[in-house]
């Protein structure tokens, strides 16, 4: 187990055709810290630098510029065999023509540990997976949930200082997923181990992390908990990324003030939400023609409540979703996005009225984006 520590980290890839040379920034000015025995997921859309990240910690891209620490120690010129550093691939990257005892030591065996022994990490290993029973079965032959389980298994026999698994589930089906998912959260609460878990489903991020690192355009947006991304989120991007169903978004919105209160209001005054006090000063700070609201749809309720200001419009579209429902409502032809009870039940056209939490509007500066709720 180890500290990981990334400082102003930097990678640069060029390339030359017809004699002209191209460069494309993959990460740009990356700080990010992942504690000892945190179990952190990088999370963003393809292309955003999170592999590219996760390969440069395991030392197969070099850094263009900065520093990586590994239990303090700057590994930049370090090899992955002395970072002792384990990577499980998105392909399982396994050998087919051997058992899944065969793959499992082979690390081991490589280093010249003794057959006894390997043995005995091989069967331990196979307990934490759950797989023991296919210890002598040929990997080719194994579903996907077994194989991705070899894979780690594979990783964590080194008993590596950082784990890295590179989108472990992609591959696999909702179910085995799931499952799959449940196994590497119980392994890293038994091993207690540093985890660092790449993968552009916000759900599995969620799921299955202390922390979660978003990025996007090859840089960092935000490091929190599940409550840090979906109640203060740095920015639009996180706010939109971050979340299912996603946020309500209404850009090109304006402050109005009315006998002494604030309100957001969407640009045809469609929707108006009222504002906490608190955010007063913060906008008085500011001399912005607009913004942009966010408010999710899960602090949107179809009954009335102590607290809650109403929204009204009329029924446009109800989605059943087995344990809640998702239900669309226009007014002006701008709709806004409920999570509703699941035996909802109105015509379409109906007028309704919806009721909110004021301290859970989100405003956003219409410029860059930012968050002004937390500036």
């Amino acid at each position: 187990m180890a500290e990981v520590v990334l400082r102003n980290v930097k990678k640069i890839y060029s390339t030359k055709k017809k004699r002209k040379r191209t460069e494309v920034i993959a990460v740009k000015n990356l700080n990010l810290t992942i504690q000892d025995g945190e179990f952190l997921a990088l999370l963003g859309p393809s292309g955003c630098g999170k592999t590219t990240t996760l390969r440069m910690i395991v030392g197969l891209e070099t850094i263009t510029e900065g520093q990586i620490l590994i239990g303090g120690k700057v590994v930049n010129t370090w090899t992955p065999a002395q970072r002792n550093v384990a990577m499980a691939f998105e392909t399982y990257a396994l050998y087919s023509h051997l058992s899944v005892r065969d793959n499992l030591g082979l690390c081991l065996k490589a280093k010249g540990v003794a057959a006894e022994e390997i043995k005995g990490q091989v069967e331990q290993i196979a307990e934490v997976l759950r797989i023991t029973d296919i210890l002598e079965a040929r990997s080719s032959g194994l579903s996907g949930g077994q194989q991705q389980r070899v894979s780690l298994g594979r990783a964590l026999i080194r008993n590596p200082s950082v784990s890295l698994l590179d989108e472990p589930l992609s591959h696999l089906d909702a179910s085995l997923r799931l499952e799959t998912r449940i196994e590497i959260k119980r392994i890293h609460q038994r091993l207690k181990g540093t985890f660092v878990f790449v993968t552009h489903d916000q759900m599995e991020a969620l799921a299955l992390s202390d922390r979660v690192a978003v990025m996007n355009f090859a840089e960092l947006q935000q490091v929190g908990t599940r409550s840090d991304l979906y109640d203060r989120p740095a920015n639009v991007f996180v706010a939109d990324f971050v979340g299912e169903p996603p946020i309500n978004l209404f850009p090109d919105s304006a402050i109005q003030s009315h006998r002494g209160e604030l309100f957001a209001v969407t640009p045809r005054r469609e929707f108006k939400f009222a504002l906490p006090p608190e955010i007063k000063a913060k906008l008085e700070s500011k001399t912005k023609d607009s913004v942009t609201i966010g408010m999710r749809p899960q602090y949107i309720n179809v009954q009335a409540a102590e607290g809650r200001e109403p929204l009204a419009g009329n029924v446009s579209v109800f989605e059943f979703l087995g344990e809640t429902g998702n239900l669309t409502v226009t007014n002006e032809g701008l709709d806004i996005n409920v999570l509703a009870p699941p035996d909802f039940h109105a015509p379409v056209g109906e007028p309704i009225e919806l009721y909110y939490h004021p301290g859970k509007v989100l405003l956003f500066d219409a410029e860059n984006g930012k968050n002004i709720n937390c500036e």
